[in-house]
């Protein structure tokens, strides 16, 4: 039974025994309060206000092994739990949130810092930031500095929110929320991190001569950072939440040319879809063209997802990391 069904289950047994569905207020903050806090920092949409009252949730874990070790809701909840906190419970509804808007109403949150990236590691504890991409465990919770805004008495909140705001902390805040991330980071390479190091550090430089790394997307898509920002700036690019978000993106200067390689390890070939979206992007870049390389770890790999798939994208190149020396041209 999935989350969705569980939940509402639960919310139909509530209504059925006349008892609220969702509290007034959780950990002694209502929801007009949260609506008040997020309008000093305009962030104050629907979406934004009904999640950030969500991260309030003080039950129990909706991870099961969380639970068993008396964690919270609010200690990390995925955007699956989000977006069902939100749809099914308090809007009363039988869908949760969209997925793909999370950056409509998870986004602007965590680029001010509000909300952190937190990742249910094997210890079964919450650890800061998002080191295993588009993994299950990736989960969201209020920051400290933003829930002491939250929870501070009448006559103090607002002067708690604007100092929280001002840029020199903001920058403070974020710097710190990010060095704390890349500890996480340090001490985890998944496969696909792995995958992504080896396109970048083996096949790159054997088959891409000329090619310059400009951006590479070892997180779960989420943010491109201000220093990823300057540096595809530099190479004339741009990248936004619209356009499909390589693994590794590399840009030949002398021809003006770009190659994209994406990594797989679960999914996420260069298909049909994929090619002509990219090919969009170098058009409007003004780039001269773009290349495109799917990489594989092993042949077992390859033939698991190709067997089934059979998607990988005319005029596109194929390298498998144990069968190194070669870059195959898939050619229909």
């Amino acid at each position: 039974m999935s989350i969705e069904d569980v939940v509402i289950a639960r919310r139909i047994a509530a209504q059925e025994a006349g008892e609220q569905v969702v509290p007034d207020s959780y950990q002694g903050v209502t929801k007009q309060r949260v609506r008040e806090v997020l309008t000093v920092i305009d962030r104050a949409t629907d979406n934004m206000v009904d999640v950030v009252y969500s991260l309030l949730c003080d039950e129990l874990s909706w991870y099961t092994r969380a639970a068993r070790q008396q964690l919270r809701f609010c200690d990390g909840a995925s955007v699956a739990h989000i977006g069902t906190h939100v749809g099914i419970l308090q809007r009363e509804r039988n869908i949760k949130l969209d997925r793909e808007g999370r950056d409509y109403w998870l986004k602007p949150l965590w680029e001010v810092g509000a909300v952190l990236k937190v990742y249910l590691d094997s210890s079964s504890a919450f650890s800061p930031g998002h080191p295993v991409a588009k993994s299950s465990n990736s989960a969201y919770s209020l920051s400290d500095d933003f829930m002491a805004i939250l929870q501070a008495p009448e006559a103090g909140w607002r002067a708690l929110a604007d100092t929280w705001m001002e840029a020199d902390v903001q920058r403070e805040r974020l710097a710190l929320q990010a060095a704390q991330a890349q500890e996480t980071a340090a001490t985890i390479e998944t496969p696909h991190s792995r995958l992504i190091r080896l396109s970048r550090d083996v096949y790159a430089p054997r088959f891409l001569v000329g090619y310059e790394v400009v951006y590479v997307d070892d997180g779960d898509g989420d943010r491109i950072t201000d220093a990823e920002t300057a540096t595809l700036a530099a190479a004339g690019l741009e990248l936004t939440i619209d356009d499909a978000m390589p693994d590794v993106l590399l840009l030949n200067p002398e021809i003006d040319h770009l190659w994209v390689i994406e990594a797989v390890t679960s999914d996420g070939e260069v298909d049909i879809h994929k090619k002509q979206s990219l090919e969009a992007f170098a058009v409007r870049n003004g780039k001269a063209g773009v290349g495109f390389t799917t990489t594989y770890l092993t042949w077992k790999k390859t033939a698991e997802r190709q067997s089934a798939l059979k998607n990988l994208a005319n005029d596109t190149y194929l390298w498998i990391h144990e069968d190194t020396s070669r870059n195959m041209h898939i050619k229909q």
